[in-house]
């Protein structure tokens, strides 16, 4: 079989050289390369080696069975789930973009040029130049999308194309344009504040109602009173007659209504939502210490996992729900308003239930080999990578064996959570919201451009080599990965 020809983009000197040195420099952390090969001698040895855990199983009610993902006794066999265990990893600072279509690039690496004093001086001038540039971006962005946030019915198209190129930091906006693109605030902005006290209430209800303790109950009829019939009371002696004490508020009743019943089933959940939650980013004092800050946002994170495992018995929850939580609490919880970051538990519940909506067929074991299910989905990513560059894909897949399920089921399942640091993960999360059809297309492309980003290790690697680069993906520059993503959505068209 004759090999498809590699497009041309693809032999540019962006993919074998080292890319440009960041623009900015942050006091506690060194720039990183653009180029994976330059941050080589940089990553740490002792990385975490990878381990496998329950799929996200998240969304929906597509299945009314509860499921587990074993772990694969052999990396020769297709995993369920693999993903690396969180780890920290220090924030970069954003570096130059260059096309890496253009033709006319004159993009080298060090050794092409040579190392001299000048070239040092003429990099730290284009870093300089670079960061000026990114700065008035940002500005304008900010600009442009507050302005937007301040219109009577607003243009979610307008808001979409701004926020998929990244919102600043500094905006303080986030918070807001998340809860659009994940349709939880309407697009008249009159109808916000009714819409947030009906979510909020009802949120405060579920809360009364699923974390309540059957004992809780119980105490509640024990402290009940009688009433004659003219309101006088007759009893109140504190204490039920056991035989009052209906069949379902017993603790020993095994009926499926009961309960206590409930409750013992539900135990089990709760101590692996409890275990994980103490796990989420232990790097990050948000949500990791002994601070009455990070214990309140750990219960939030628990609250609301619990209530989503009870509301949706078919799905429940398993392991790794909490990383795909993280983000969007961190970000509501630091709403620069007050009253919404108050609000930051039951905003984020909605918005959860929506974001793992769109991929509840993903979760679903029972369909995980159906033509919506988890590997289908793997295999379009995999006739992605074939479409754009068949030659690293028949190396991966064909030469050296690396079944895209050994590393993409965590990518997917997990939004990427978990291969990035977190501010990272953050300015991928914008992109992939910003998809009018879903963050599912865009996830695929963000996908495609990892692999091709470090297509020159992978294709010097062999099996082992090639798995752990992929179970541990290399630090990069997140505004150039979102760039070549994109390159992609163009090159599909």
């Amino acid at each position: 079989m004759v090999n498809k020809r590699v497009p041309d983009w693809l032999n540019s000197s962006l993919w074998s050289s080292p890319g440009p040195q960041p623009s900015v420099q942050s006091p506690s952390s060194s720039p990183t390369p653009l180029n994976e090969d330059d941050d080589r001698s940089t990553r740490s040895a002792t990385k975490s080696s990878t381990v496998t855990v329950n799929a996200v199983k998240a969304g929906g009610s597509a299945s009314d069975g509860d499921f587990t993902v074993e772990r694969p006794g052999s990396m020769t066999a297709a995993p369920a789930v693999i993903r690396a265990e969180t780890r920290h990893v220090p924030t970069r600072a954003k570096a130059e973009i260059r096309d890496p279509l253009s033709s006319s690039s004159n993009y080298h690496s060090d050794d092409e040029n040579g190392s001299s004093a000048s070239s040092t001086t003429t990099s730290a001038s284009a870093a300089a130049a670079a960061a000026a540039i990114t700065s008035a971006e940002d500005i304008s962005r900010q600009a442009q999308l507050c302005q937007e946030l301040s219109r009577k019915i607003i243009n979610m198209g307008e808001v979409r194309r701004l926020a998929s190129q990244g919102i600043p930091d500094g905006a303080g906006i986030r918070a807001t344009v998340w809860k659009l693109l994940l349709g939880y605030l309407p697009t008249e902005k009159a109808l916000w504040p009714t819409e947030l006290v009906k979510k909020r209430s009802q949120y405060k209800h579920f809360k009364e109602e699923l974390l309540v303790n059957p004992s809780e109950i119980t105490r509640k009829l024990e402290k009940s009173v009688i009433l004659d019939d003219e309101g006088t009371v007759i009893e109140d002696k504190g204490a039920l007659p056991r035989s009052e004490i209906p069949q379902g508020e017993h603790p020993l009743s095994l009926g499926k209504n009961s309960i206590w019943n409930q409750f013992f089933q539900d135990t089990e959940i709760i101590e692996q939502i409890d275990r994980d939650v103490k796990r989420t980013h232990p790097d990050l004092h948000f949500f990791s210490g002994d601070t009455p800050f990070a214990k309140s946002n750990q219960d939030s994170l628990r609250n609301i996992l619990i209530i989503f495992a009870k509301l949706n018995p078919g799905i429940r929850y398993v392991q790794g729900m909490n990383e795909v939580l993280a983000p969007l609490f961190y970000v509501f919880r630091n709403d620069p308003n007050e009253e919404n970051a108050a609000s930051a538990e039951a905003d984020t519940f909605f918005c959860f239930v929506e974001l793992l909506s769109g991929f509840r067929d993903h979760f679903c074991q029972q369909l995980d080999n159906s033509v919506v299910g988890i590997r289908s989905t793997i295999t379009k990513l995999s006739q992605f990578l074939k479409e754009h560059d068949e030659e690293l894909w028949r190396h991966l897949e064909m030469t050296t064996k690396v079944n895209p399920q050994f590393y993409a089921f965590r990518w997917i399942t997990l939004l990427l959570t978990q291969e990035f640091n977190f501010p990272d993960s953050l300015l991928i999360w914008d992109t992939l919201l910003s998809d009018p059809e879903g963050p599912l297309e865009t996830l695929l492309r963000v996908c495609c451009a990892m692999l091709i980003i470090v297509r020159r290790r992978l294709l010097a690697g062999d099996f082992t080599s090639n798995l752990k680069l992929l179970q541990n993906y290399p630090s990069t520059n997140i505004s150039h990965l979102l760039y070549v993503a994109n390159k992609l959505r163009v090159k599909s068209v």
